[in-house]
């Protein structure tokens, strides 16, 4: 599978942003993900997505704030960041897995062995 991400930027505290991940076709019916990386951190979950784009689930940090959606008739997945904060600022990163929804680690917040990256996109949100 490969993953291009895509639609980081620079934008002020409160802002929008909206992430793109454009996945090869095999990918189009695996669970989909984002994960941030932000400096001397280690990475974490942002939100996850199954194949048909039915069941979503999204870290406490983000929830009310961040949509993950997917069309698979482009092969894409988008995260939509709202009312951004300087926390948000990270290094962003798709993912894919290609287990089902219920045995993907994705699902969990979490990633294996199997999870696919894409190169990563930055974010950064000035106060």
């Amino acid at each position: 599978v490969q993953l291009q991400a895509s639609g980081g930027g620079l934008v002020q505290a409160g802002g929008s942003l909206r992430l793109s991940c454009a996945a090869s076709k095999r990918a189009v019916s695996n669970v989909m993900g984002w994960f941030r990386q932000a400096p001397g951190k280690e990475r974490e979950f942002v939100a996850a997505i199954d194949g048909p784009g039915r069941i979503t689930y999204y870290a406490d940090s983000v929830k009310g704030r961040f949509t993950i959606s997917r069309d698979n008739t482009k092969s894409t997945v988008y995260l939509r960041m709202t009312s951004l904060k300087s926390e948000d600022t990270a290094v962003y990163y798709c993912a894919a897995d290609s287990s089902s929804w219920v045995r993907s680690p994705l699902s969990r917040g979490n990633y294996g062995p199997r999870t696919e990256w894409g190169q990563g996109t930055l974010v950064t949100v000035s106060s």
